[in-house]
């Protein structure tokens, strides 16, 4: 099932974001930022996805990339946005160089295509995108904001991303809650191609 932009726009849709990071790969996301950040989500009112990236330390090179590409305000707007955000462990997956050369002024038309490659106007669950997965017959199609497209497919209970270049992500928490949408973390950066 192909979901279209006016689909979306009157179900749900997917907003992605994603960057890149020096650090060495690590196997998990830290199970205490977590954990913190899903108390903090269920006992205060969240605060924007741009609040709740700045307020987890696995997201700091996301919450950099954002910066660079001056997309906090339109992230901080009313939405609503759902978030792939890779954590600083899957952006270590990703050649330092590159993350170094986006980070550059030369080069925030690329930042920014990278992250909006991500993002589609809507809110989706993790129940949402199975949904979508399920009824197209074990793929979904997300268009996002860039124009491209991301793949979503199920492994077990697990929800796959594809990109463009045929890479792949696993989501790896799910239904984070901020008040102008939600965030799905992800294992690697998915890149537009």
């Amino acid at each position: 099932m192909r979901i279209s932009p006016k689909m979306i726009l009157t179900t749900t849709a997917v907003v992605a974001l994603a960057a890149c990071s020096t650090e060495a790969p690590q196997a998990a996301v830290d199970e205490g930022s977590t954990d913190a950040m899903m108390d903090s989500a269920a006992t205060a009112e969240p605060g924007t996805i741009v609040d709740v990236a700045v307020g987890n330390a696995d997201f700091s090179t996301l919450v950099a990339a954002v910066t660079a590409a001056d997309l906090g305000a339109t992230l901080s707007g009313d939405g609503p946005f759902t978030v792939f955000a890779p954590t600083n462990e899957a952006f270590a997956k990703v050649d330092p160089a590159t993350l170094t050369a986006l980070l550059t002024p030369a080069k925030k038309a690329d930042l920014t295509a990278l992250l909006t490659y991500h993002v589609v106007a809507g809110k989706l669950t993790a129940a949402d995108v199975v949904k979508a997965i399920t009824d197209g017959g074990g793929t979904a199609t997300l268009t996002t904001v860039q124009g491209g497209m991301l793949k979503a497919t199920l492994d077990g209970d697990s929800v796959i991303l594809e990109d463009a270049a045929g890479g792949k992500s696993t989501v790896i928490l799910t239904d984070v809650e901020a008040s102008n949408g939600v965030i799905h973390a992800i294992d690697t950066v998915v890149m537009p191609g």
